[in-house]
């Protein structure tokens, strides 16, 4: 496919971004972190230079500068999102795994109200399950088909004629590259329910427009789309729905008044009623500047540079095969650019069709200074698709008692313990997708697998 105009990307990777070609490495894994620019570190040293900063929760000089600087990046968040402040509100958290704690933990699961979720959900999404298993709310899961492990609209429609609650679903899954319908929001408001979109995957390479799409939720960790602060990120939530959320406890931050002799309190009444104890002030300023950053090189382009060397990829790494004819690589998810973003998960085959053990690729990739993913990437429910992982086998390992990953991995019958991934975000580069089929090329053509002598798998 042809290259599109991009070139800037190529000069700021020669300057802002120079730091990831100074050991010759090339960074592939925008998914698990984007990358920061210079540019961020000399806007981060500037400001703690400028003066002191203080905890936001006083009045003094300090603490005035502190709480200016978190405000202002609360408008910056909504701005970058095209979100009305009236409408909704922002949260600052940890990351976003803090953000879905908030919802979980606060959501009003219960008799009438579920919980439903897709598939390819990540962990962090996951485990809002146990807050609706603990309030006595029904879980429901909506299955992907194969073989781009997208989900039907038929099945959503079906899923989301039951009762009410909450829907969660990604915009772009992190395992197979699929990015799932945002009308979906609307038709589950429809039905009655309210939305948590997870962005993690989706956000760092395409714009999220909050004034057309209006999910209840979105959780975001702000490393993954600025690389930089790491320790920050948000919920972003509607007012009204966030209204309807009852925290299970107070903490320093987040109350207006407090008794401890008739144990009594009053929650703040707006959006620091969910932030607990102090915010982290001397980063979280850095989100602003980053948010300017990325809205200076250009969204659009962005996506542009990303869907290209997707492409590029997908192309030619489906077209690489064993002396034999056979494949080299058995991709997961969509094989063309239609409904998907730029990440790429895929299988290393030896000629006979056996898969390639994802440490060996680990190992030797690192020693080629790859820096890539294998895995299960905290998507258990992909990898079960992927990898066709029936319900039968599933209930049975909760019997046998297995003690370790490889066993259990062993009485499911899978091969290996996840798979590879490649993901592009704003600095990637066309060389960056040369050297990585190059090595897969030199390494892996014509080579029997062998896992023989590999360290024990720790966790999945």
């Amino acid at each position: 496919m042809a290259e599109l105009d991009t070139s800037r990307l190529d000069e700021l990777r020669a300057t802002e971004y120079a730091h990831l070609d100074h050991n010759g490495e090339v960074y592939l894994d925008y998914t698990g972190a984007g990358v920061y620019a210079q540019a961020q570190l000399r806007a981060h040293h500037e400001r703690l230079a400028s003066r002191a900063f203080g905890n936001p929760h006083s009045a003094n000089p300090a603490s005035a500068a502190s709480t200016e600087l978190v405000e202002s990046a609360r408008r910056a968040v909504l701005r970058f999102l095209n979100a009305d402040p009236a409408e909704y509100a922002v949260i600052f958290t940890p990351n976003a795994s803090g953000a879905c704690r908030l919802v979980g933990e606060a959501y009003p699961f219960g008799r009438g109200r579920d919980l439903v979720m897709t598939f390819d959900n990540h962990n962090s999404v996951n485990g809002i399950r146990e807050f609706a298993r603990r309030a006595g709310g029904r879980r429901r899961y909506i299955p992907l088909a194969p073989p781009d492990l997208r989900i039907a609209d038929a099945t959503v429609d079906s899923a989301l004629r039951r009762r009410r609650g909450l829907f969660a679903f990604p915009a772009q899954s992190n395992f197979t590259g699929v990015q799932h319908p945002l009308e979906w929001v609307e038709k589950a408001h429809d039905a009655g329910y309210d939305v948590l979109l997870d962005v993690a995957a989706y956000l760092p390479a395409n714009p999220l427009d909050l004034s057309r799409v209006k999910p209840d939720f979105v959780p975001i960790s702000w490393y993954k789309v600025l690389g930089y602060p790491t320790g920050v990120g948000c919920l972003v939530a509607r007012r009204d729905t966030l209204a309807r959320l009852r925290r299970p406890w107070f903490a320093g931050g987040t109350i207006a008044a407090v008794s401890v002799g008739t144990e009594w309190h009053q929650l703040a009444p707006d959006e620091t009623a969910f932030e607990d104890g102090t915010l982290n002030f001397l980063h979280i300023p850095d989100v602003e500047f980053g948010l300017s950053w990325l809205t200076g090189i250009g969204p659009e382009l962005i996506r542009d540079r990303v869907r290209a060397l997707t492409g590029r990829l997908l192309e030619r790494l489906a077209g690489l095969r064993h002396a034999n004819g056979a494949p080299l690589a058995r991709i997961y998810g969509p094989s063309g650019l239609d409904g998907r973003g730029g990440t790429v998960t895929f299988n290393l085959l030896d000629p006979d069709g056996r898969i390639v053990d994802e440490r060996l690729v680990a190992t030797e990739a690192a020693a080629e200074g790859l820096s890539l993913r294998t895995g299960c990437f905290c998507n258990p429910g992909a990898g079960e698709g992927a990898f066709a992982i029936g319900r039968r086998q599933l209930r049975g390992s909760a019997r046998w008692g297995v003690r370790t990953i490889d066993e259990y991995l062993t009485m499911i019958g899978l091969p290996s313990g996840g798979a590879v991934r490649v993901s592009f975000g704003v600095a990637s580069t066309f060389g960056d997708v040369r050297r990585l089929l190059d090595f897969l090329t030199a390494t892996y053509l014509d080579r029997t697998a062998d896992a023989a002598g590999l360290a024990p798998r720790l966790r999945c």
